[in-house]
């Protein structure tokens, strides 16, 4: 089977080139394809979720930074080397809760770094080439995760998950989504259930939208209609993407994950997190120091351009939640399948691949 999706994020081009990616918020009434030139491009397109998905945040945050580092016009490396700091501050600004935007950052000044005797136009093609490398790096991440899950997956289940966490989400095949399409490949048949995830539809957007692109059968339904779908026996399995893994393993994740993962457990489903070794932070030690990001009330009262709550009714809008680690099953990872949730496990399958960054 060829990829899902066209790539979601890449780098066209040298040095003098551009970031070209998919509008999101167009989808799925039409595909655009849209060129970043610039930091000021990228950081908005991050803030407004033309991309989005923790592993794309990151890989966007990288070549953000080159497009903001490349015009530096003064010789000094040291100059330079404050440039960088400058960016990826400004870059950090951009969203608080995906952890791989700030290990992206960091190891993008790391490189920088580590270039620090090198002449500038060097230090800028080494910062090029490590974006790149992160991006190619996160597309052979999904493809390992989707090997090391596609195991969950039987003949004739029905798999929910929500938001979107495929190949929109990341470099190419997803997390949660990259155990489907390696089950698919291998000829299982099975039925794929999207939350419709409000208030911005990711779900039916975009996974109903990519999911159906492929091939696989997907059903899309309201968020509140999960319980229902449970209660009728027509899940068998909860697979969802992260956007930051605590020490302890407290995962936050879309809005209304945490009830998902409740669900689950009162009907005795198994409930899966699906996430690169780069969403595990284990300078964060549990979910509660987690920053969750606030996001603007008219998303709810006036989502899409139409008025559909007061215009002055106070709203409640985080844009994620933190799910406890007695909730989650497992952990599908790129490096192997973490189950049963316990920290000790997480550092044995993970060793020194889990983020780690100053956020």
């Amino acid at each position: 089977m060829s990829d899902p999706v066209c790539k979601s994020i890449e780098w066209i081009g040298g040095l003098d080139g551009h970031v070209s990616l998919i509008d999101q918020t167009k989808l799925p009434e039409e595909l655009v394809v849209v060129e970043c030139c610039d930091v000021e491009a990228m950081c908005e397109a991050i803030k407004v979720l033309r991309v989005r998905g923790a592993p794309a945040i990151g890989i966007a945050a990288a070549m953000g930074l080159v497009l903001g580092i490349r015009d530096y016009s003064d010789r000094s490396v040291g100059g330079l080397l404050r440039r960088v700091d400058q960016v990826a501050e400004y870059l950090g600004s951009s969203r608080p809760t995906a952890v791989n935007l700030f290990w992206a950052l960091e190891r993008m000044r790391n490189r920088a770094r580590a270039e620090v005797r090198r002449e500038t136009a060097s230090v800028k093609l080494a910062l090029l080439e490590e974006a790149k490398l992160i991006r190619d790096e996160d597309a052979a991440m999904c493809r390992a995760i989707g090997v090391n899950g596609e195991h969950l997956i039987r003949d004739g289940a029905g798999v929910l998950t929500i938001c979107n966490a495929g190949a929109l989400a990341t470099a190419e095949r997803g997390t949660a989504l990259a155990p489907m399409y390696a089950a698919h490949e291998m000829g299982r048949v099975f039925r794929a259930y999207a939350c419709e995830t409000r208030p911005l539809l990711q779900g039916s957007r975009l996974t109903a939208w990519e999911l159906g692109r492929a091939g696989i059968d997907v059903t899309l339904l309201c968020d509140g209609a999960v319980g229902a779908l449970m209660q009728q026996s027509r899940v068998d399995l909860v697979i969802t993407g992260a956007d930051r893994i605590a020490a302890n393993g407290d995962a936050a994740n879309k809005i209304g994950t945490y009830s998902l993962a409740v669900l689950a457990q009162a009907h005795g489903i198994p409930f899966y997190v699906a996430a690169p070794s780069a969403t595990f932070d284990f300078a964060t030690s549990a979910g509660s120091d987690i920053p969750i990001e606030e996001r603007p009330a008219d998303e709810i009262r006036c989502g899409f351009g139409r008025m559909t709550a007061p215009a002055n009714v106070p709203c409640f809008s985080p844009a994620f939640d933190v799910t406890p680690a007695h909730l989650v099953t497992g952990f599908v990872t790129e490096a192997g399948l973490i189950e049963p949730v316990d920290p000790g496990r997480m550092r044995e399958v993970l060793g020194d691949r889990a983020s780690c960054p100053d956020t």
